[in-house]
Formats: C-alpha cells, structure tokens, sequence
C-alpha cells in the first residue's frame, strides 16, 4: 500500500524516543502520553462505488489531524503529493480541501480495469523506490501488501461480482527498534473500506474472527485492523447495460412487428385496390 512516506514519519517518531536515556519506568509514561497525542491522526477512507457493471469510481478519502503534521510535516506532505500525483496517472483526479485533507477519485468502466487500478494504485512501487534509500539510512520500513481480486459471471441481464480483498497489516502491529521503544500504529491510523452497489452486497465469513461490515443503506463499511491480516469476500450483482440494452432493442422490434401484422392494414391490399 502506498504508506511508505507515512511509516517513515513512523519511524523518525519511534527514533526520537530513543534519544532519551531513561530507563523503563520513566519511558513507559512518555510513550503513552504521545500515543494518546497521536490517537486517530490519520483517517484513510478508502471506497468502491459500482454503478453498474460497466461503471464505477474507486475514492480515496484521506485526513490528518494537524497534531501529527506538527510532528513532521514534511513527510506527511510528500505522501499527500505522491498520492495525488499517482491519481493522475491512472486518469483520476484529486481534490484538495486543505492541506491535510485529499480525496481522490479513479474511474473504472469494467471490473477487470478496477482490478488494475486498484492494485496499480495501493502497490508496493513506492516502498521499492524507497528501499535504496532505507538501506542508506539503516531503518526498516514495514511493507504493507494489498491485493484486490473481481470475479464476474455474465447471466445477460445482471452481472453476478465476487470481490476479494486481502491487507496485510501485520508488520503495522508495534513499530520499534532493537526492542526499546513500541508505538501503537492502530491507536494512529484508522482505515475504513466501503462497498457501495446499485443492488447491496452480502459479505462472506470465512472464518470466526471475519471483520464484520457496517451496513449503511446499499453500502458495506469494514473497519481496517492495523497488525491484522484483513481479508474481506462479498457477493453483488449489478445491472448489465448491455444485456438490458439488447433485450430493450428485441422488445421494441417485436412490438413493432406485432403493431404491423395485428394493428395496421395490410399494404398488398392497398396496392390491389388501386
């Protein structure tokens, strides 16, 4: 996922403690007091909208608290650029509200090009653009891995969708070094993903401790566990343009032929009669 600029402000937060020389009973309360400083600074919403089977957006909705860019506010601005400019090349668009607050939006017209963008979008590139960078410095950047799959079944008139999502955020568990200090990253980042369908959607437990989805309306909202490997599954159908299109297209055609041969008078008399 595209955290790589975030973790490293992560990470300088996580360094800094290490400059005090206190022992244990002494760090503990200062490691709490900037957790709960740090508590929800970031809010990253992440959506898919479906229209149809042939249209839909994929938004990013993006929040820090000012809190946090008081911390550093060089890195969290880097990562608000490189995702706007990442928009952008996918034929998205981004909308700047304030500093601190995104929203991007990415146009898809089939499942398979949401798959792409969407995978395209949240890969790991930056992550590998920053590992020489990371080497130099000798910090450890956790990777994030994101993976959405879109399995689709044509029955004419409806499109039958299976979504699979996996998020791995378990190297987003506790971010320390060498054992001597642990930050808390779920007490800082809350990730959210929505499912919005013309139609609704049934999620798919696959196991006890499945995230349970928030329904809102024709929406699913999952609410994204840092240190967890997410894995959500859901079922949707969605309207076909085309096959309506075409059965739209039969019906007026035989409409027009039976208006012709039951309603109107045979033209071969006409001729005759004249």
């Amino acid at each position: 996922m595209n955290y790589s600029r975030f973790l490293k402000l992560l990470m300088s937060l996580v360094r800094t403690f290490q400059l005090f020389r206190f022992n244990s009973r002494k760090i503990l309360p200062l490691v709490l007091s900037i957790s709960l400083l740090l508590s929800g600074c970031v809010q990253y919403d992440i959506g898919v909208n479906f229209h149809n089977s042939n249209s839909g957006e994929l938004v990013q909705h993006i929040r820090l608290e000012q809190k946090l860019t008081s911390f550093s506010g060089d890195y969290v601005y880097e990562w608000l650029n490189s995702i706007e400019n990442r928009a952008r090349k996918l034929d998205g668009k981004a909308k700047r509200i304030s500093r601190e607050e995104v929203v991007v939006t990415i146009p898809f017209s089939n499942g398979q090009e949401l798959q792409t963008k969407f995978n395209e979008f949240f890969t790991s590139q930056n992550q590998q653009d920053a590992e020489p960078e990371s080497t130099e410095s000798g910090s450890d950047i956790p990777k994030v891995e994101s993976n959405l799959l879109l399995f689709q079944n044509n029955f004419i008139l409806a499109v039958r969708n299976k979504l699979i999502y996996d998020l791995d955020l378990r190297s987003l568990a506790l971010i320390g070094s060498k054992g001597n200090v642990m930050a808390d990253t779920g007490s800082i980042l809350n990730l959210e993903f929505a499912l919005n369908t013309p139609w609704g959607a049934k999620s798919i437990p696959v196991s006890e401790t499945a995230i349970e989805p928030e329904k809102k309306g024709q929406q699913l909202v999952w609410q994204l566990q840092p240190g967890e490997l997410n894995h959500i599954e859901v079922v949707f159908w969605l309207p076909s343009p085309l096959g309506i299109g075409g059965l739209l297209i039969i019906l007026f055609v035989w409409g027009g032929i039976y208006l012709r041969y039951n309603y109107m008078p045979d033209p071969r008399l006409k001729l005759s009669a004249e």
